[in-house]
């Protein structure tokens, strides 16, 4: 009994400097940050004066700025194409290499090797590549590229195009929207800024090779009697995928939907090595206004108040597929 005691004593205090250093580092900045986004705190001179949810109310309001509506907009329009992206050529590249081509460990290595290059080299690799050029130096990156192939057609401002596609209010669209009550949707603020696709298209080459990596172990999970069976009966190759094999790895598509949709509704670094909030905030997101506001700003209730909605908004998505994750472990 002395023992065993002695061992739970030694467990504790193994244990107890990680947590109290979670609890101070971690929770307790959560906790100041909450409690800054209350307060009057505009200045590098803290000042704790209790405004209420003033600051959050600011945040939604079109004056004295709409940036953060914009950033919404931005968040939305990323992560809906990043992660169906993601999905689509991950799935495809573990399709191919699930067929044991040849040399599939160097294709394998390959398409695993963006993941260990960090976001800002990534954001600085392509923002050479996607440079459009000006009319003094003619054009850059891709744009040269279809210069050369006799492509001009297909030349783009790319994360500088500031251009917002949305449903115009006075469109026949925008009259049902409002006749139906939704005249809301018919706003600048939900639509799809063309400028995030340049930011897609670099988020996707780092992370689809991860996705690829997951959805490769997830099909060498099943077994082959079952891909046979399927056939015996008269199944086509599509009717396998379609019917046995994609139901059977949706655990694996939802913890991808999580992991990516984490990663794009945090993005910071990938935005600002690579364009910044962007012609009138085409590639802006709440994380990199966040630290504008913040850091450049000095208005530190802000910016607190910005981070506590990303924190919020991450929890609302975690928070659920781990209690789900919990029950399925328990039973």
């Amino acid at each position: 009994m002395k023992g065993l005691t002695r061992d739970r004593t030694i467990s504790v205090a193994l244990v107890a400097p990680s947590i109290l250093l979670i609890a101070v580092f971690v929770y307790g900045f959560i906790g100041f940050t909450g409690f800054s986004s209350l307060t009057k705190w505009d200045s590098i001179t803290p000042d704790f004066t209790f405004v209420g949810l003033h600051n959050y109310a600011r945040l939604f309001s079109t004056v004295p700025t709409d940036r953060f509506l914009c950033d919404l907009r931005n968040t939305v329009t990323f992560t809906v194409l990043f992660l169906i992206a993601c999905i689509v050529i991950g799935f495809f590249l573990a399709v191919l290499l699930d067929r044991h081509v040849k040399g599939e460990g160097i294709f394998r290595n390959i398409f695993l090797f963006p993941m260990a290059i960090s976001y800002i080299v990534t954001g600085v690799v392509w923002r050479w590549i996607l440079s459009p050029g000006n009319p003094q130096s003619g054009a850059t990156g891709i744009n040269q590229l279809f210069d050369f192939l006799g492509l001009g057609f297909l030349k783009w401002g790319w994360f500088t195009d500031p251009t917002i596609l949305y449903i115009h209010p006075e469109s026949g669209f925008g009259t049902f929207l409002a006749h139906i009550g939704l005249r809301g949707l018919a706003s600048p603020y939900i639509g799809v800024s063309l400028a995030m696709i340049s930011v897609v298209i670099a988020a996707t080459w780092q992370m689809s090779g991860y996705t690829m990596a997951m959805y490769l172990a997830a099909l060498r999970g099943i077994p082959t009697e079952m891909r046979e069976a399927a056939r015996v009966d008269g199944a086509s190759e599509l009717q396998i995928y379609r019917r046995v094999i994609v139901p059977m790895i949706r655990p694996v598509t939802l913890s991808a939907l999580i992991v990516l949709g984490h990663i794009s509704l945090k993005i910071f670094d990938l935005v600002v090595s690579m364009t910044g909030p962007g012609p009138a905030f085409a590639t802006d997101v709440p994380a990199f206004y966040m630290w504008d506001t913040t850091f450049r700003g000095g208005n530190f209730a802000q910016g607190a108040a910005i981070a506590t909605l990303l924190l919020l908004v991450v929890a609302l998505l975690i928070i659920p597929y781990l209690v789900s994750t919990n029950r399925k472990e328990v039973r």
